[in-house]
């Protein structure tokens, strides 16, 4: 017989606890328990019938011994997405895919199974009805002879519905929708997240089926639910963008088949999502003439280097009180490279209103961009424009000195391969350096050092 007790869960990690209690011990958040019935199976015997004999085929054996092969891939039809799974996706593997409210989540998720006709796909939706999936499959085209659309929030009757279909493929929409009739609690609870996702990922390795998990995210930005959901699964990925911008970028935060230093760059259209195969030339914005405060910075997230523009303006403070407003970059490290342009190269910016943006809506934190930035500044701030086909990649330090960043070879091949004559990095990037070809690289190791010869 089954017994119901209460206890209290953490919303943000999952601790469990017989009593309220105002701070988590466990991950130091404030408020975060809430009551839940739980359901537990009586045993019969009490612990004195414990047994302590294997109870599987499973034995320890010799790691020499163990012989490997390699993981079959399945594709999806996406480049971007087979290439940050490294390369298809392994049978019986689930994947987590979390994103902010309306970023493209359900989108990216319907379009993979209307993608691949050849793939039996299940698609589970706990959100919307069956009409509204049709009307969004309609929008973004494919055959969907493959795609099998089931509204349910029920785990036992999702199980019941893919044993007897036996797709290729499961996603589900999402994962703090379902309930399970073993746990008492609302749907989207710890304990009703965890057991659901640790009962999709028992279907998934005993019948080799990959499943796809959307997740919703919290205010701060994390994965809704227990940190055990993250742990649980095999792959993380996050869909990042700006609902006012049309790119959204994918990345992988933890792949236990693959790297997780991939990304995959999109293009939300009426059509559905587009991917973009070279996001430099996309990023970039190929003016007639040039114009002050702008600057293009060589950058490179998780593997992949890519060109994007810096934008500045500088203005006189109206009401004494200067500004400083920056858009997908961090505030504070443009306070930071303020004051070292105040302090090293003598540029009086203290009473200056500051104003800073990435392109495309992008949010950079690469340190090599630092120099772009120092540089759009000052020429928003001179009235000078940039000269036409530079680029820079650099980091600057607290003592005005132009401190060299990683993977130098891949930023130079990247803005000679789009038709930039000349690079400014660090005089410590020297050190190793390929030859480049019809790129001239400049070197520097000061900030004034660097001003100087781009302005001369």
């Amino acid at each position: 017989m089954a017994k119901i007790r209460k206890a209290y869960f953490c919303q943000g990690c999952g601790y469990e606890s017989a009593k309220w209690l105002g701070r988590c011990p466990s991950c130091g958040e404030w408020n975060t328990f809430v009551e839940e019935l739980v359901t537990k199976d009586s045993g019969v015997g009490g612990a004195g019938a414990l047994s302590f004999l294997p109870q599987g085929n499973a034995k320890p054996l010799p790691v020499d011994s163990i012989s490997i092969a390699p993981e079959p891939r399945m594709t999806l039809g996406s480049g971007e997405v087979d290439r940050i799974l490294g390369g298809g996706l392994v049978p019986g593997s689930m994947v987590l895919i979390g994103g902010e409210p309306g970023i493209g989540k359900s989108t990216l998720a319907l379009q993979l199974a209307l993608k691949n006709p050849l793939l039996k796909t299940l698609y589970v939706s706990g959100e919307e009805s069956a009409q509204q999936i049709k009307l969004r499959a309609d929008r973004l085209g494919g055959s969907g002879k493959g795609c099998y659309i089931l509204s349910e929030t029920l785990l036992e009757n999702i199980l019941a519905h893919a044993q007897e279909l036996k797709p290729n493929l499961i996603v589900v929409d999402s994962i703090q929708t379902l309930a399970s009739k073993r746990i008492e609690s609302s749907p989207g609870s710890v304990s009703q997240i965890r057991d659901c996702a640790a009962t999709l990922l028992k279907y998934a390795k005993e019948t080799g089926t990959p499943v796809f998990v959307i997740g919703h995210i919290t205010k701060d930005g994390v994965i809704a639910g227990p940190k055990v959901l993250e742990h649980i699964v095999d792959v993380v990925m996050q869909f990042e963008g700006d609902s006012q911008h049309v790119y959204r970028i994918l990345r992988s935060t933890k792949n236990r088949f693959g790297a997780t230093s991939e990304l995959g760059i999109f293009e939300m259209t009426g059509a559905g999502l587009r991917e973009v195969s070279n996001p430099s030339e996309i990023l970039i914005t190929h003016r007639q003439e040039p114009l002050s405060g702008v600057a293009i910075a060589a950058s490179i997230d998780g593997v992949r280097p890519f060109l994007i523009e810096i934008q500045a303006l500088v203005s006189t403070a109206v009401y004494g009180t200067p500004q400083r407003s920056t858009t997908g970059f961090d505030i504070r490290r443009l306070n930071m490279l303020l004051a070292v342009l105040e302090k090293r190269a003598g540029f009086q910016l203290a009473s200056k209103d500051v104003f800073l943006n990435i392109a495309g809506g992008l949010k950079v934190s690469d340190p090599a961009i630092d120099l772009a930035v120092a540089v759009a500044v000052l020429s928003s701030n001179l009235d000078m424009p940039i000269p036409a086909g530079c680029c820079f990649a650099a980091e600057v330090g607290l003592s005005g000195e132009v401190r060299p960043v990683a993977r130098i070879d891949q930023r130079i091949s990247e803005a000679e391969k789009l038709g930039f004559k000349k690079i400014y990095a660090s005089a410590y990037n020297q050190k190793g350096l390929k030859t480049p070809g019809s790129i001239e690289v400049v070197f520097a190791g000061k900030i004034e050092e660097m001003l100087h010869k781009l302005l001369k």
